[in-house]
């Protein structure tokens, strides 16, 4: 089966472009804008709305397969590709990349997705932004020609011999951290509530008081309002970097807090995701992998998630390699091709480390469809609720995704 066209139309994300070093230098809010100028190219404010591009494959049976192009919230930053602007991008999709893929054969996902995201442009890769969304619409028609679903489609051509079901669901609050944290005890969230942690003063705590007082509150919350004693959600809080600032980075202090946030979060178990943030990606592999041999060692229960400056699939290999945390985030707009997901899955499986399918609040429905069903048929340790900073849309999207891939899959057993 060919691609016979291609067609791209414009779209919103589920969340916004923040310009990250704007928000560093200072940047205050108003309401839920931010006060200044923008300071990375590309922005006009420092907050505008996210912007993301259908592209769809029109098959020679008059199917549609689609995916959909979006980028990262702090786009720009980090040394990523910059701002991803539906208007700058549609002309280059239309007319320098559709008529190198119109007519090519789309029986298979991964030679043509693996193709895409090596494809060069004057001498420069694609954007990530790009080669994610084609290498999603290359999935759906690889599926909807064999008449599979996605993850079926993913199980076979790796050979992952994995068992397709429905993976633990990790949902984001944001800052309302407490009336959604209700909102996912209420929906019965496997993995929560990730919290952002962003700031000492006002959310950790110089000695890490306000989170151990928070996860107390978690714990006390999910045992009051629970409706059975067998539900057993995970805690999951993101603190980016600020346990290392709090403590000038000293490995035996951030263990001391650590072992008293397990005390804290009893009966449930804890993960803390970048507990440190170097500036530079060497310094956050050393000083992650070091804290994860001192819980190790010291036998204290809390699991550690890498984020930080593991960012493309190198990055992935280099934290797993160097057990640089007991899990690794998967962001997956910032791999590009989808089947780096695949790989980065199948490769933290192979290191015996936990692979944790993320991304960013600001995708769309479709990718988190897409990224989802992947994570699936490479048994993923957990899945992200995408897109939107909440529990509300995500779980939606992504829970039901899973459960009707499940139903399909074992409707053909």
């Amino acid at each position: 089966m060919k691609i016979i066209d291609i067609i791209c139309s414009a779209g919103k994300t589920g969340f916004y472009f923040d310009d990250q070093r704007a928000i560093k230098a200072g940047a205050g809010h108003d309401g839920f804008d931010y006060v200044g100028e923008p300071v990375t190219e590309g922005f006009t404010r420092i907050r505008q709305a996210g912007e993301s591009i259908s592209v769809m494959f029109i098959l020679e049976d008059g199917q549609v397969a689609h995916g959909d192009c979006a980028a990262v919230q702090y786009s720009g930053a980090g040394g990523r590709d910059p701002l991803f602007l539906a208007s700058d991008f549609i002309p280059v999709i239309k007319n320098e990349i559709a008529p190198k893929l119109i007519g090519r054969d789309v029986n298979e996902f991964r030679p043509l997705a693996e193709e895409v995201d090596t494809m060069e442009l004057n001498g420069n890769r694609l954007h990530t932004a790009i080669r994610y969304g084609l290498s999603q619409a290359i999935l759906d028609a690889a599926a909807k020609v064999n008449k599979m679903t996605m993850a079926e489609i993913i199980k076979k051509e790796y050979a992952t011999d994995v068992t397709i079901k429905r993976l633990p669901l990790f949902t984001q609050s944001g800052d309302d951290r407490k009336n959604n944290a209700d909102k996912m005890i209420i929906k019965g969230a496997d993995i929560m509530p990730h919290a952002l942690i962003n700031h000492v003063e006002t959310k950790l705590g110089k000695d890490g008081s306000i989170l151990r007082d928070y996860v107390k509150w978690l714990s006390d919350r999910v045992l009051k309002l629970r409706e059975s004693e067998d539900y057993m959600p995970i805690f999951h809080i993101d603190v980016y970097g600020t346990m290392g600032v709090a403590f000038d980075q000293d490995i035996t202090k951030q263990a001391d807090l650590l072992a008293e946030l397990e005390e804290a979060a009893k009966p449930f178990h804890l993960r803390i995701e970048g507990p440190m943030d170097l500036e530079e990606r060497e310094g956050t592999v050393e000083a992650l992998s070091a804290l994860t041999a001192e819980l190790d060692r010291r036998g204290i229960n809390v699991e550690l998630v890498a984020d930080e400056w593991c960012n493309t699939l190198e990055d992935i290999k280099l934290f797993a390699d160097r057990k640089a945390g007991h899990v690794v985030q998967i962001k997956t707009p910032d791999l590009g091709g989808v089947n780096n997901i695949a790989e980065a899955v199948l490769y933290c499986n192979e290191k015996g480390i936990g692979s944790y399918v993320g991304g960013t609040c600001n995708e769309t429905n479709r990718s988190a469809e897409v990224t989802t069903n992947i994570a699936m048929a490479c048994g993923a340790l957990q899945v992200l609720a995408k897109p939107g900073m909440g529990v509300d849309e995500g779980i939606m999207i992504v829970g039901n995704e899973m459960n009707r891939v499940e139903a399909l899959v074992n409707s053909r057993k």
